[in-house]
């Protein structure tokens, strides 16, 4: 009898076992470094819950592991992530958190640092199905799914700002489906998640930069 690995099956838009352990993971890693300025040198997942107990079993590292390097939910290549990352140099850990337990079971920080030395660090749910949510930026709290194509404006908290940013997309008439502003305290870093149900124009980051309160800008296209 030949062995067949879990990486072997091919479900629905899908590569391993489960659509919350592998599939979920892959969405929440590919989401992250679609947010990261510059080339990935190193990272560090925090595997808490369900994950932290069966991610190596149902293959939630190697999701992990692929998301992280661009590779879709379908994409073959992530039965072979660990070999893939090594050849290119990128470093990586898992990490177990069985403390901290007040947390959705499916839950993953991934902490990103580029090739300047700069880290960013996002806080993923795997909600089932291949659905997630991005539950923190940087440590402040957030939420969006990555489900429609979105602008992540990293900015001050100033008068202005937000104006600003709805006459930046007007402009380009982008019709806006969701916005909202979540910050660190009054007056200190917040930040402004657009989404729209059509894919926003890439020269869009440049102007959203012209306000000199505008600190970085992330553009995420499903």
């Amino acid at each position: 009898m030949s062995f067949i690995s879990v990486f072997d099956v091919l479900g629905p838009n899908m590569i391993g076992p489960s659509s919350s352990h592998t599939a979920g993971a892959a969405v929440i890693a590919y989401l992250a470094q679609k947010m990261l300025n510059g080339s990935l040198k190193k990272v560090q997942f925090i595997l808490y819950g369900s994950f932290a107990k069966t991610y190596h079993g149902h293959g939630t590292d190697r999701a992990l592991l692929g998301g992280i390097m661009g590779f879709h939910t379908d994409d073959t290549r992530i039965r072979d992530s660990f070999q893939i990352a090594e050849r290119q140099g990128l470093e990586y850990h898992f990490t177990i958190n069985e403390t901290e337990t007040e947390l959705h079971p499916n839950t993953v920080d991934i902490i990103m640092t580029n090739a300047s030395g700069q880290t960013m660090s996002i806080r993923g749910e795997s909600l089932g199905g291949g659905k997630v949510r991005i539950v923190r930026i940087n440590g402040v709290e957030v939420d969006f799914t990555g489900e429609y194509s979105a602008v992540i404006v990293i900015h001050q908290d100033k008068p202005g700002v937000v104006a600003h940013i709805t006459r930046c997309l007007s402009d380009r008439h982008v019709n806006i489906a969701f916005m909202r502003v979540f910050r660190e305290a009054k007056g200190n870093t917040a930040y402004t998640i657009v989404e729209s149900d059509d894919r926003l124009p890439v020269n869009i980051t440049q102007s959203l930069k012209e306000n000199h309160n505008v600190h970085e800008v992330m553009l995420v296209q499903p």
